[in-house]
């Protein structure tokens, strides 16, 4: 299981693309369409056009994760063009094939003013 940091700025291309792709066509994609690097340290979550593949390229030494699911898919955001960022736990969640749109970042409590 992949367990990113939760430093890592996650972005997902809500968009299909075609999985015959490997790790440099889809980090090209990633910078031409979306505007996003992973070179530059984010990751980018692609989807295929059936719901239970996943493929993540991120940059250490530019790395390909890919994954499907038997028997089920994984929870996607509607098709639209453009795309949209998640955090490291949703991330973790969506590889579990978990609904991660109900999970989201607690929140930090803000400091108490001094009188």
């Amino acid at each position: 299981m992949l367990t990113p940091p939760a430093s890592l700025t996650i972005y997902v291309a809500t968009q299909p693309v075609d999985f015959r792709k490997g790790a440099e066509g889809l980090a090209l994609l990633a910078k031409a369409t979306l505007g996003h690097d992973p070179m530059k340290g984010v990751a980018v979550v692609f989807r295929a056009k059936r719901a239970d593949r996943v493929k993540i390229v991120v940059w250490d030494g530019l790395v390909m994760y890919w994954k499907r699911l038997d028997g089920s898919g994984f929870k996607w955001p509607p098709i639209v063009a453009g795309v949209m960022r998640m955090n490291a736990a949703q991330l973790s969640a969506l590889l579990a094939g978990m609904d991660w749109t109900r999970m989201h970042a607690p929140r930090i409590p803000q400091p108490k003013a001094l009188a």
